[in-house]
């Protein structure tokens, strides 16, 4: 029996993706070679092509693919599942969870033109996504977002798959007949948590909220307080905080002196720092020292954006630090702490596993959090969470040489996801899951 490689057989499924025995040649192939997730891949496919059987028409036997490409995908083997969703969907164009999942693909790539074209083909096609508990349901929970871009809440590392099924609604995309149509559901949580996202789908949202019956999490109206040249006004009369201030241009300035009057009565000078509106994770934030450098930037990148007013933040030991707390039902938990040599902090980038100092600073800050940070910015913090109203969100910020708390963004949008157990950031999960186990517990609250 002639035996073929890896390769030579992908190059013949490539021309042949439904042929059930090149399909069971690539098992026994993957298996001598040890390739645990081809084998569980092409396992699984081989199972679907079972149950459907011989007969079944070539958009049935595109589920087989589909699996295929998912545990790819589940196996972290991201281009061998975007080349499977590719099958899949040649043979079954109209699969919206395969455009749902190759777009998520794509966007971690990095190839978002493509990923925005295969989500916005998902919505069309489909607006409601259905995601049953793995054990014992005690919940229905119907979770809205938005299909177009970004500004979504994390949610993965927030529920339960065995306790909490979740119905998603892309309802920037379904017309208001469709909400009579949804399957039942207990609790709602508005995951539309970026106000940037949120406004233009504003009086959508709220007609939905307040029509459906049921408890709402994050409420739209909270979610709107927190809009970036919102935010000092809403956090004013919190004592020890420093709110940076901030202007939205929703229309470029008809000159650079108009702009220079703009920020003189804000009361912003330079340096300050500029952003589009609806961006995250420092996507094209830049700091600017003179009208000189931000007019032509700011022309480049138009409005609408935000321009705010920046506070060097650099500790006694010439580092940056950028702590992160996430509020859940309004209370504080320590989610982590980057020590980085520049002012745009980010966890990755910072160095952090580079020095065990930093990471040994990290473990005291979570374990005991007003040690770490002081008896003023830890009152600042309760505060804070308690203005912000929201069911879910967070807060990023430093601590000032005089205790003030120096608030970098808080809002709904904060990310948290657990690290690898034996990793060397596994220290942080103890923590997580405390995240976790508060949002459960206030799901419980709220639907009983």
């Amino acid at each position: 029996m002639k035996h073929h490689s890896i390769e030579q057989l992908s190059e013949a499924l490539d021309a042949a993706p439904l042929d059930v025995a090149l399909h069971r040649r690539m098992l026994e192939a993957t298996q001598a070679e040890g390739d645990e997730a081809g084998y569980a891949a092409h396992q699984i496919a081989l199972a679907a092509f079972d149950m459907l059987g011989p007969a079944a028409a070539p958009h049935d036997l595109a589920l087989a693919l589909y699996n295929l490409a998912t545990v790819y995908s589940l196996k972290g083997r991201a281009q061998q599942a975007i080349r499977w969703y590719r099958h899949t969907l040649a043979v079954q164009p109209l699969l919206a969870i395969a455009h749902q999942n190759l777009a998520v693909l794509l966007a971690t790539e990095g190839d978002s033109e493509r990923a925005e074209w295969h989500r916005d083909q998902a919505y069309r096609l489909q607006r409601v996504y259905v995601e049953p508990a793995l054990g014992t349901e005690q919940r229905r929970l119907l979770i809205l977002n938005t299909g177009k871009g970004t500004g979504n809440i994390p949610l993965d590392t927030l529920l339960s798959y065995t306790t909490t099924s979740r119905i998603k609604y892309a309802i920037d995309y379904a017309r208001e007949v469709e909400d009579a149509q949804l399957p039942a559901y207990d609790l709602v949580l508005n995951a539309i948590g970026d106000p940037d996202i949120a406004e233009p789908l504003a009086e959508r949202i709220a007609h939905f909220t307040q029509g459906c019956g049921r408890p709402v999490l994050n409420p739209p109206e909270a979610v709107a307080r927190t809009h970036r040249h919102r935010t000092p006004g809403l956090l004013a009369s919190v004592p020890d905080t420093l709110v940076p201030r901030c202007i939205r241009l929703d229309a470029m300035p008809a000159s650079a002196e108009d702009l220079e009057r703009q920020l003189t009565e804000a009361g912003i000078a330079y340096p300050l720092l500029m952003r589009p509106v609806a961006t995250h994770g420092g996507e094209k934030l830049e700091l600017f020292g003179s009208i000189d450098a931000l007019w032509p930037a700011l022309a480049e990148v138009g409005a609408p954006c935000y321009l705010t007013a920046y506070h060097d933040f650099r500790a006694a030991d010439g580092c940056f630090r950028k702590y992160r707390i996430i509020y859940v039902d309004r209370r504080p938990y320590p989610y982590h702490l980057a020590i980085s040599p520049h002012w745009m902090v980010h966890y990755f980038s910072a160095g952090m596993l580079d020095a065990p100092w930093k990471l040994d600073e990290e473990r005291r800050f979570l374990a005991d959090p007003r040690t770490a940070l002081g008896s003023l910015a830890v009152e600042a913090i309760d505060a804070i969470g308690l203005r912000l109203d929201l069911d879910y969100g967070g807060i990023d910020f430093t601590v000032m040489p005089d205790g003030r708390v120096l608030v970098f963004e808080a809002n709904a949008t904060m990310l948290v996801h657990r690290e690898k157990p034996n990793g060397p950031l596994a220290h942080k999960n103890p923590f997580i899951d405390r995240i976790a186990e508060a949002f459960e517990r206030m799901q419980i609250r709220t639907v009983s």
